[in-house]
């Protein structure tokens, strides 16, 4: 039965946030508030744990998960960014998107595109989810919570107990987040191209 911490989403509890991270680092799956819908999250380098969310979600191997980054830096690490994209996500983060890159070798292999090495990468503009990854040190692997069969994301988090307790070893509280998605933008061509319409303006990105 998955543990239920009430984080406050302006002034998260350095305690709970401790908590959070050892669950983390232990091979758990929490789910998080972000800045347009809660997630689905595990330790980067974690095979058992990322396939646990794959069951959860019911996901085939195709699925991209996304690297959830605390900032800039994070993203350079696991994602190559030349001066024209570097100042476009400048702009633009922390906010409700996430961009396809290029990926480095930093990156493992299962959490690649298999055709085109790219990875999803984020910086979401969420106090607890800020916290939770200055105190991990590296990207939360993740997924937006959206159960097989369903079009939008899981937004209650009480209604996420009731459903996943069982499955999760957290649900972090923050409160209500949002019910999009975020807008996705892949940067692995010549120009941005906006493949999904979510919470973020895709406008900025539409040539």
């Amino acid at each position: 039965m998955s543990q239920f911490f009430q984080i406050h989403p302006e002034t998260p509890q350095k305690r709970l946030i401790n908590q959070a991270v050892d669950i983390l680092r232990r091979g758990g799956v929490i789910v998080y508030p972000t800045d347009s819908a809660y997630a689905i999250g595990c330790h980067l380098g974690d095979k058992q744990a990322a396939d646990r969310i794959k069951r959860i979600r019911r996901l085939d191997d195709k699925h991209n998960f996304t690297l959830v980054c605390r900032d800039l830096s994070d993203i350079g690490v696991y994602a190559k960014v030349d001066n024209t994209q570097y100042r476009l996500l400048k702009n633009f983060t922390p906010g409700p998107y996430t961009f396809i890159l290029d990926a480095t070798s930093e990156v493992p292999r299962r959490l690649l595109h298999p055709k085109r090495r790219s990875v999803g990468v984020r910086v979401p503009d969420n106090a607890i989810v800020q916290e939770l990854l200055g105190e991990l040190g590296e990207p939360i692997m993740s997924s937006t919570l959206i159960l097989p069969g369903e079009m939008e994301p899981m937004t209650d988090p009480y209604d996420i107990r009731d459903t996943l307790e069982h499955e999760l070893d957290l649900i972090i509280d923050g409160g209500f987040c949002g019910m999009e998605a975020t807008t996705v933008v892949d940067f692995t061509g010549e120009a941005p191209v906006v493949i999904r319409v979510g919470k973020g303006d895709p406008a900025p990105f539409e040539v």
